[in-house]
C-alpha cells in the first residue's frame, strides 16, 4: 500500500473527494436505504456506549518529542509471527453482503491488497471458504452456542478452510435491545413490505448494484457461517432460532475450543482484567478489548477506558488488541500508547465498501495509513513499538 496524500492511483479515483473516514459515512447515509444505514450506524437503547467509544479518545492529548530524525519511520507491525503493513485491520461485520455487492469478499480483497488482516464475520452471507480464498490471511470470528457438537463441527470447518486464526466473540449471550433498528425499519428476519419497497425505489443505485445483482446471481442470501452447515435465509423466521443458546456459552467451552483448535485463538469482547487473565490462562493467544461497537450492553465503558488496566494485567503474556471508535491515525496512536499492540476498525470500512466497492476499501486503508505515517513523525517516533504512555497525557 503506497503512502500518498494525493489521489493519483487509479483505484482511488472514485473516492477522490474522500479526505477522512468520516466522509465515507456521509456518502453511505445517502447511498444506503435508511434501514440498512441505521443497522450499521446504530447501537442499542440510548447509544451511550457508542458515544463513549468516540468520546474516550478526546480524553487524551499528545506530548510530542522534537528534533528527532524520523525520516526512516515505518508503520510495519508484527502480530502472531506475521508482519503487517500497519497496526490495524478490518473488524468483523455481519451481513456486509447486504450493504455492498459481495461485501465480505470486497473487504477481504481490500485487506489483502493493503497488507492487513480482515476478520470474517460469523454472521456473514457468503461462505467463509470463498472469503478466505480472497484473503488467505483472514481470521474467522465465531458466534457459538454452548453446544459441544456445533462447536466442534464449526471449528473443523474453519480449519479445513485453511484459516489459522480463530476469534471467539463472547459478549453476545443474548440479543440486545436494538430499538434503533426497529425505528429505522430494519429487522432480522428481513421483512419485505411497502416501507422497505419504497426505500429500494428511492435508492436505485443500491437496489440495482447490490440487492438485485445479488438476488439474480446468487439467490436469496443465507447466513452461511453461523455453524458448520448453511443457515437460514435472511428472510426466514428460523433466523432467530439459529441465534439461540448463546447464553449457555461458558469458560468450559473455551477450554474445549482451545483443545480442538491448533491455530491462534483470540477472544473478543473482553472488558475486565480478570476475564483477560482467565482467557490467557485458558490458552488464548490474544484478546480484543471491545464492547461490540456499543451494540450490546448499553452503558458499557469504552474499550479505551479499560485498556490500560487489561494491558497491564496480561500484556506481557498475550496480544492485547482493541476496537471501537477508531477513526483517525491519531486514535490508533492513542490506543497503542495505552497498551494495545493492534487495533481493528469496523463501520468506516463497511461504509467505504458500500459506496465505492474495492476502491473504497483501499482508499479507507490508505487514509488511515497515511495519517498514521505522518502523525508518527509529528509525535517524534520511528516505529510503532516506540509509541508509549510517555507520549500522551490526560486532556
Amino acid at each position: 500500500m503506497t503512502i500518498s496524500s494525493g489521489n493519483t492511483d487509479r483505484s482511488t479515483r472514485p473516492c477522490h473527494d474522500v479526505l477522512c473516514l468520516d466522509d465515507f459515512e456521509i456518502k453511505a447515509r445517502r447511498h444506503l436505504p435508511k434501514p440498512l444505514f441505521g443497522y450499521i450506524a446504530g447501537a442499542t437503547e440510548t447509544n451511550a456506549s457508542l458515544r463513549h467509544n468516540a468520546e474516550a479518545f478526546q480524553a487524551y492529548a499528545f506530548r510530542p518529542r522534537v528534533l528527532r530524525d524520523v525520516s526512516t519511520r515505518s508503520t510495519a507491525t508484527s502480530l502472531f509471527g506475521k508482519t503487517h503493513a500497519v497496526p490495524f485491520g478490518i473488524a468483523p461485520m455481519g451481513i456486509s453482503a447486504l450493504m455492498a455487492y459481495r461485501g465480505d469478499i470486497v473487504l477481504a480483497q481490500g485487506a489483502d491488497q493493503s497488507g492487513i488482516p480482515m476478520i470474517i464475520s460469523g454472521s456473514s452471507l457468503i461462505p467463509l471458504e470463498e472469503i478466505a480464498a480472497a484473503s488467505p490471511q483472514a481470521w474467522f470470528q465465531a458466534y457459538l452456542p454452548g453446544e459441544p457438537d456445533r462447536i466442534d463441527a464449526l471449528i473443523d470447518r474453519v480449519a479445513a478452510a485453511g484459516i489459522d486464526t480463530l476469534l471467539l466473540t463472547v459478549d453476545t449471550a443474548t440479543l440486545p435491545n436494538r430499538e434503533n433498528n426497529v425505528r429505522a425499519g430494519f429487522s432480522t428476519p428481513l421483512r419485505p413490505g411497502l416501507r422497505l419497497a419504497w426505500q429500494g425505489i428511492s435508492h436505485p443505485r443500491w437496489t440495482t448494484g447490490t440487492f438485485l445483482r445479488t438476488i439474480v446471481r446468487h439467490g436469496i442470501p443465507h447466513f452461511e457461517n453461523s455453524y458448520a452447515t448453511r443457515g437460514a435465509p435472511i428472510i426466514s423466521s428460523n433466523v432467530t432460532r439459529d441465534f439461540g443458546k448463546r447464553d449457555h456459552l461458558n469458560w468450559s467451552h473455551l477450554e474445549r475450543i482451545r483443545k480442538r483448535w491448533s491455530g491462534k485463538l483470540v477472544v473478543k469482547g473482553i472488558m475486565h482484567p480478570d476475564d483477560a487473565a482467565r482467557a490467557a490462562d485458558t490458552g488464548a493467544d490474544g484478546v480484543i478489548v471491545s464492547n461490540h461497537g456499543g451494540r450490546q450492553l448499553d452503558g458499557t465503558a469504552s474499550p479505551l477506558q479499560v485498556l490500560p488496566e487489561i494491558a497491564a494485567r496480561v500484556g506481557d503474556s498475550i496480544a492485547v488488541m482493541i476496537d471501537g471508535g477508531i477513526r483517525r491515525g491519531t486514535d490508533i496512536m492513542k490506543a497503542l500508547a495505552l497498551g494495545a499492540c493492534f487495533v481493528f476498525v469496523g463501520r468506516p470500512f463497511l461504509y467505504a465498501a458500500a459506496v465505492a466497492g474495492l476502491p473504497g476499501v483501499l482508499r479507507a486503508a490508505d487514509i488511515l495509513k497515511t495519517e498514521l505515517h505522518s502523525n508518527m513523525a509529528l509525535l517524534g517516533v520511528t516505529g510503532v513499538s516506540d509509541i508509549s504512555a510517555d507520549y500522551i497525557t490526560r486532556a
